[in-house]
């Protein structure tokens, strides 16, 4: 079970859905997000191509990534569909259900800690977190990394602030992204190879520069070289590596060379 605040999926909303029953007309299915809410996805919502059987494309107990089209709370129906989720939306919704599948692990052990309901502690520490950070696993993330100081802005008790903190540091690892990527680069003239050593210096000493990622930069044999960026946070790796492709960019054109970058 992952709570959510809200108590029905809005349109043009990507949810978790769990197939009930399928039929030759459709799938019945169950949003655990929301509830164990019942939604339904017409055969003509199943796949872009023709359904043959559509047994072959889903079936009961099947966890699936759904689009909301059309939500009756009255009626307590929800329209969904299958062939409108792209593989990017598929990965995306998995990854964040698999995040808040982690988060609501520690609040439970929290709700066992201080003798109160799961519902009780998301709202005096969870939704207080998605408010601060967009989502709680983030908020996690960062306490482990920074302890409880990364949940100052949270509204929240000291008491409540300083367990989940503790309990982030014990069970929360942080993931380690890995950039890599073959330069190309060429500078005419006698004065070349000093260029290129200058530009790829500069590049590496403005990557080293950063508190938490490493930068290693070396030859292939001219005029290749290697580009390796390791950061806990995604957001840190993807700006030292615009920063060091910015700066080696900006020196070899300056002096007529050219610059290529091929990410891996």
């Amino acid at each position: 079970m992952v709570l959510k605040r809200a108590e029905w999926p809005q349109p043009d909303e990507y949810a978790i859905a769990v197939a009930s029953k399928v039929a030759p007309y459709g799938a019945y299915v169950k949003l655990p997000e929301y509830g164990d809410k019942e939604g339904f996805i017409h055969i003509s919502e199943i796949s872009s191509t023709w359904v043959r059987n559509i047994r072959n494309h889903i079936h009961e107990n099947q966890r699936v990534v759904i689009k909301v089209l059309q939500v009756d709370a009255q009626k307590r129906h929800i329209d969904c569909s299958l062939r409108r989720v792209s593989t990017e939306a598929k990965r995306a919704k998995n990854n964040e259900w698999k995040r808040a599948q982690k988060a609501e692990k520690l609040l439970e052990l929290i709700a066992k800690e201080n003798d109160m309901t799961l519902e009780k502690v998301y709202e005096k520490i969870g939704w207080p977190m998605e408010d601060t950070f967009g989502e709680i696993y983030k908020g996690l993330e960062l306490a482990s990394d920074l302890g409880v100081d990364a949940l100052e802005h949270v509204e929240s008790t000291k008491k409540l602030k300083k367990q989940i903190a503790d309990l982030a540091k014990v069970r929360i690892e942080i993931p380690s992204i890995e950039i890599e990527g073959e330069m190309k680069i060429l500078v005419p003239g006698p004065e070349g190879i000093e260029v290129i050593k200058k530009a790829l210096s500069e590049g590496l000493a403005l990557g080293q520069s950063m508190d938490k990622s490493t930068v290693e930069i070396y030859t292939l044999g001219s005029p290749r070289y290697k580009l390796r960026i390791q950061s806990p946070d995604y957001q840190e790796g993807e700006q030292v590596l615009s920063d060091i492709l910015s700066k080696v960019t900006k020196i070899i054109e300056s002096k007529g060379g050219s610059f290529e970058f091929d990410r891996k």
